[in-house]
């Protein structure tokens, strides 16, 4: 079950409404994704301050069985990053709605969250 509170894209990401930056969302990868990929070794994140493009790769996740790209969730500014990732990179595994968070960003338009998919529409997306 994929918490309520979240949107969630086709890339299995989720990105929180509320990030520790004014303004700002989190995003992170969902149990789904942590699952399929098994024991995440490595995590490459975008850098502070870079702009991202909603779809396009902006990192990648290495784990035991081969390496995904992280895509953006939505068109923004990073302005975090989970710097924590670089010594325990497993915390994806472990906690990914907590502490295994991946980045946050500022959208660059108003209502960006609105085209990603609410829980439900996410778990439907898995069953088919």
């Amino acid at each position: 079950m994929n918490p309520t509170n979240l949107k969630y894209t086709a890339e299995h990401e989720w990105v929180a409404e509320a990030g520790s930056a004014p303004g700002s969302v989190r995003v992170g990868i969902t149990d789904f994704a942590q699952d399929a990929l098994g024991d995440i070794v490595y995590v490459s994140l975008p850098e502070v301050g870079e702009a991202l493009t909603a779809g396009a790769p902006c990192g990648e996740l290495e784990s035991t069985k081969s390496v995904s790209d992280i895509y953006a969730p939505i068109d923004g500014e990073v302005v975090a990053r989970n710097d924590a990732l670089d010594a325990t990179p497993e915390l994806v595994n472990s906690d990914p709605y907590g502490e295994g968070w991946l980045f946050e960003v500022v959208p660059s338009v108003e209502g960006a969250l609105a085209d990603l998919m609410d829980a439900s529409s996410y778990e439907a997306q898995l069953g088919s």
